[in-house]
């Protein structure tokens, strides 16, 4: 029988595919694993069969694999998002049969939960973000040695002056920091490698700048007051597109600076900020809500009106950068995007 209509499910892992088909009765048709390989994969549905839908779990190179798929077979194949996924299981057992067998059971219902496919320059622009955080990362875990050397020799730091600035260093790499000889030895392979880190920094930042020259989202996000190199790489990388979006609500829903109803009865009440979103592009949001709150009037009224209401300032920061996204979204939405 030829064109036979399937649904398929994708179990992704870096060396190996599961592939379950289902017919339109919910019939198993297939369900084994294969290479990671497009072809692979095609041939693993079977002939005659016309894949109606598709899903793939969201993980990392998973998006690659959905981007060829969707342009070598021209399948309608949708990402599923893995916290949803995992929610609708019935069997708490994980297995790659199972997993492929719920994703391809989800895609004849019709209830795959999707993520947005970012395409390829996106891709590697988080690529280039995610770097240049790590090596942030790195380098205040070697701040943080460093002053354990000190700490750990009872040494007393000079206070005419703050950390890290040239005469702290100065003061560090000289005879009035009374460290043991292997004390300055573990200082000076720190400093080294300080060195070495914020070298690479400037690199990758370099490489950054350079792959968002003519990018309209980054320009006009670096137009607003407070919002730097960093925060709109980040922003680009992490968001991707505003107009994906419905509603600035739900932008800010997404960057996890929304608070999370904690009602219950006749109780009304927030409890927070919401638990969900990326750390990082959370953590940008919160510092430009930051600047935004001391140097653009606006924030600084709302800041001023809250506090005088005695809201705490991480409450006023969270509403800072709430409203903010809110506003931002209308802003940037009818931006024409190449992604």
């Amino acid at each position: 029988m030829e064109n036979v209509p399937v649904f398929v499910g994708l179990d992704y892992h870096s060396k190996s595919v599961q592939v379950c088909v289902m017919d339109a009765t919910g019939r198993v048709l297939v369900n084994r694993s294969c290479g990671n390989s497009v072809m692979e994969i095609g041939a693993a549905v079977g002939p005659g069969r016309t894949v109606q839908r598709a899903a793939i779990e969201s993980c990392c190179g998973a998006a690659d694999l959905t981007e060829a798929l969707i342009k070598d077979l021209s399948w309608p194949l949708s990402m599923a998002h893995p916290g949803y996924v995992a929610r609708m299981k019935s069997n708490p057992d994980k297995t790659d049969y199972g997993d492929a067998k719920m994703l391809a059971e989800l895609s004849r219902a019709g209830l795959i939960p999707p993520v947005w496919l970012p395409p390829q320059n996106v891709r590697d622009l988080r690529l280039l973000v995610r770097l240049r955080a790590d090596l942030v990362g790195n380098v205040r875990s070697v701040k943080t040695r460093l002053l354990a050397v000190l700490r750990q020799q009872r040494i007393v730091e000079p206070k005419d002056f703050g950390r890290w600035c040239r005469k702290w260093l100065a003061w560090l790499s000289g005879k009035d920091c009374a460290l043991s000889e292997q004390g300055k030895f573990a200082v000076e392979v720190y400093l080294e490698e300080l060195n070495a880190l914020r070298t690479r920094i400037a690199k990758v930042e370099a490489r950054l700048h350079a792959a968002t020259t003519d990018d309209a989202i980054v320009a006009s996000l670096l137009k607003i007051k407070g919002v730097g190199d960093v925060t709109a790489w980040t922003m680009r990388a992490l968001i991707g597109r505003f107009d994906r979006f419905t509603s600035g609500k739900q932008l800010a829903r997404f960057c996890a600076v929304t608070p999370r109803n904690a009602s219950s009865g006749q109780r009304v009440a927030d409890s927070g900020m919401i638990k969900a979103g990326d750390p990082q592009l959370k953590s940008v949001v919160i510092e430009a809500a930051q600047r935004l709150r001391r140097y653009v009037p606006r924030w600084q009224e709302l800041s001023a009106q809250m506090a005088q209401r005695g809201k705490p300032t991480s409450v006023i920061i969270g509403a800072v950068a709430n409203r903010w996204l809110r506003g931002l979204y209308h802003q940037m939405k009818e931006l024409p995007m190449a992604a």
